[in-house]
């Protein structure tokens, strides 16, 4: 059988297929229309139909396809496409251009660690610590609360307390990132802040700098966890 050649039961799976009439909003976008466009050059929806997914939900507004392909031939359509695109270009740019202004500024604030006694950092990294998990018994109601104390505390688990402690205070810097929102930018900004910000308690605290290093592999280094 060649390329071109279609077994008898593919071609009477294409013969009883029903035939696409209309097209749901979601659909209209594949093809470049933006919801402006729909409202000037469509206008009301020549079918409704209930959501298939939620009762509740508005009606799936669709528009004939006849009717929207001959709407693609216009001049308006090629007009308010034109402008779209532009539009599409200029949002871009914007967002591109404050992607490099927020990394930059990262790149250049100054990150400000607390200097603390050991024993007073310690103390309190366990009172963080102990605060964490006592707020995870109302998340989980299964969790059960652990106090710790600095003396119960294992080498370990008490470098982390600390490294967590003190990313806690420095959350303030997570300022720098408004107006990123999800995309490779942000990803990136956050990289760099959390690399920034572990750099910087590495530094005030050389005996920390391990656990940090280890927090940063296991991308651990966002938000704080306790």
């Amino acid at each position: 059988m060649t390329a071109h050649e279609k077994n008898p039961e593919d071609r009477d799976q294409e013969r009883f297929q029903p035939t696409r009439t209309h097209l749901s909003a979601a659909g209209l976008r594949a093809r470049g229309w933006t919801p402006a466009m729909v409202r000037q050059l469509l206008g009301e929806p020549d079918l409704l139909r209930p959501n298939p997914h939620f009762c509740s939900a508005p009606q799936t507004r669709l528009y004939s396809i006849e009717r929207v392909e001959a709407a693609e031939l216009s001049e308006e359509f090629r007009a308010a496409s034109a402008v779209a695109a532009r539009r599409s270009a200029a949002a871009r740019a914007a967002a591109s251009r404050r992607r490099r202004e927020v990394v930059a500024r990262i790149a250049a604030e100054p990150i400000d660690v607390p200097r603390l006694a050991p024993h007073r950092l310690a103390t309190l990294a366990v009172e963080h610590r102990n605060r964490r998990d006592e707020e995870r018994a109302y998340e989980r109601w299964e969790h059960v609360p652990d106090p710790a104390t600095v003396e119960s505390a294992e080498p370990g688990a008490l470098d982390r307390w600390k490294v967590n402690y003190l990313r806690h205070r420095l959350t303030r810097y997570d300022e720098l990132l408004d107006g990123l929102y999800g995309s490779t930018g942000r990803a990136a900004a956050e990289e760099l802040l959390r690399r920034r910000v572990c750099a910087a308690i590495s530094k005030a605290y050389p005996d920390l700098a391990q656990e940090c290093e280890r927090q940063l592999r296991e991308r651990e280094c966002g938000p704080p966890t306790g």
